[in-house]
């Protein structure tokens, strides 16, 4: 875009105040921690001490009778209720039923009049376990005499944005598989100048946030009223409709300010259960998560990559071959979208006639792993520009040029039966080269590196955007957008007044 272009804009391209920066600044911005609904209540979670075990018995008798405690519940008080929930697969329940499939499981749920007498009546929750035999990596998950986590066969969730069927339950560990193919991998590889080829694994982190997980809900004969730190409110509240088999109208979620998220407050998360907490002790009542408790609710998934990949003698990519073994933990949570996004990341932005990545992720009783900032992506592009910086030492190019020779250019169709390439990535790659100095000597001690990553657009379920002109010029923006910290209550609508032609105001 040119710099005239850029002056013609009378609010986009401008600096304006956050609209949420002055209450956040001066502490007058309310989280949902800082929230409080007449009568409410309290909940605190039992978690299962064990990775993978039967539950033999659970008596809740002694704790339901401690001093200010309202009601307690496990998955065997859900008669009324779709106990399952899960965006992609539904597989997840409310509390663990009849085994629990990771440690930190939740298996009961005290709801009394403070935090301090919930806590202290969990104590007084007798479960007998009896300790299975457990997989806790995706070798282990494959194995032939490998345990099952699930027995049962499962139906899709709302979200269709992941190809192919649901194969959890099936008779074996997998929880979804998906696959690309195009050109002559074999023959590519027998004609490369240069083959790289090596094993990597990427490493399973938390996506920390200052507000742990954290919801109130409010269940009555009216429906569900959810307050809730999610993501994707849309989702969470097709799960809850689902739960309480209401109609979409019957479900209300409100997301006030959110502390922090970065994928790990994507989608469905604790906001079924605190509802069966109010929905059970009749009133609203308030789940807060410990810092400890949300590091035992999601995490991303752990990948188990081989990769190879091929050069021919003019520094041309001509083939990559990859096979990846991904962890999804006890439930399927995100990990089928993460199969798909990762096994379509694979590639890079790069133009490769010959491709074959196969993505396998796997059930093992560990943390249901989900979203994390850009999911898929790091994953994969750890092994993948590892192997094109070694591809271009092995050819001896610069890494740089060997990317600029290399990416996919506009228009192209790089990825088959799929949208062409819409980015100018040549020139954006050249101007961050020489922003860094890449032809500038270092200093002792100093290093530099370069690394492109490849993303496949899209929205599932689509998104759209509604504005409500009023007679006074005015306008009200409807949208999905969820305010993170990123600004979004501030950018969109700046666009909205550069469209409307009205004031930023």
């Amino acid at each position: 875009m040119s710099k005239q272009k850029k002056r013609d804009f009378h609010v986009v391209n401008h600096s304006v105040p956050r609209r949420d920066g002055r209450a956040k600044v001066t502490g007058k911005a309310a989280y949902v921690s800082d929230l409080k609904l007449i009568g409410m209540a309290y909940a605190k979670v039992l978690r299962s001490p064990y990775a993978h075990a039967k539950l033999v018995s659970i008596d809740t008798s002694r704790a339901a009778s401690q001093p200010g405690v309202y009601c307690v519940i496990t998955g065997n008080d859900l008669e009324g209720l779709d106990p399952y929930y899960g965006h992609a697969v539904k597989d997840h329940p409310l509390l663990a039923i009849e085994k629990v499939r990771y440690a930190g499981e939740p298996v009961a749920a005290v709801v009394a009049v403070d935090e301090r007498a919930a806590f202290e009546a969990l104590e007084y929750i007798d479960v007998r376990y009896e300790e299975l035999k457990t997989v806790l990596t995706p070798q282990e998950a494959m194995a032939k005499d490998a345990p099952l986590l699930h027995e049962k066969k499962f139906e899709a969730g709302a979200l269709r944005g992941f190809e192919g069927d649901v194969t959890a339950g099936r008779g074996t560990n997998l929880c979804q598989e998906h696959h690309i193919k195009w050109g002559d991998v074999e023959e590519a590889f027998k004609k490369a100048a240069a083959v790289i080829e090596g094993e990597y694994y990427f490493p399973m982190t938390y996506a920390y946030a200052m507000e742990a997980y954290v919801a109130i809900a409010d269940v009555n004969d009216n429906g569900v009223t959810i307050y809730s730190s999610a993501q994707h409110p849309f989702m969470v509240r097709h799960d809850l409709k689902s739960v309480f088999n209401l109609a979409v109208s019957q479900v209300r979620l409100i997301v006030p300010f959110v502390g922090g998220g970065y994928g790990s407050k994507s989608y469905t998360k604790i906001e079924p259960l605190v509802a069966a907490c109010s929905w059970k002790a009749k009133r609203p009542v308030k789940l807060q998560l410990t810092v400890e408790e949300a590091m035992l609710t999601t995490r991303s998934d752990d990948a188990y990559t081989w990769m190879r990949t091929a050069a021919d003698a003019n520094g041309k990519i001509i083939a990559r071959q990859a096979k990846i073994y991904m962890n999804t933990g006890a439930y399927a949570e995100n990990s089928p979208l993460v199969v798909e996004k990762s096994t379509n990341r694979c590639v890079g932005p790069y133009a490769i006639p010959n491709v074959q990545i196969d993505n396998y992720s796997f059930y093992t009783n560990t943390v249901p792993a989900s979203s994390y900032r850009g999911f898929g992506c790091a994953q994969v592009t750890l092994p993948g520009e590892s192997q094109i910086d070694e591809l271009a030492a092995k050819i001896g190019m610069d890494p740089c040029e060997f990317r600029l020779a290399n990416v996919a250019k506009p228009g192209q169709e790089f990825f088959p039966k799929m949208r062409p390439f819409d980015g100018t990535l040549k020139e954006d790659l050249a101007i961050a080269a020489k922003a860094i100095g890449w032809k500038e000597p270092l200093a002792k001690g100093r290093g530099r590196s370069v690394a492109c990553s490849g993303s496949d657009a899209g929205a599932y379920p689509l998104t759209s955007t509604a504005v409500r002109v009023h007679a006074d010029g005015s306008a009200t923006i409807m949208t999905g957008s969820t305010e993170l910290g990123q600004g979004s209550h501030t950018v969109i609508p700046q666009i909205a007044a550069e469209e409307l032609g009205v004031p930023f105001e």
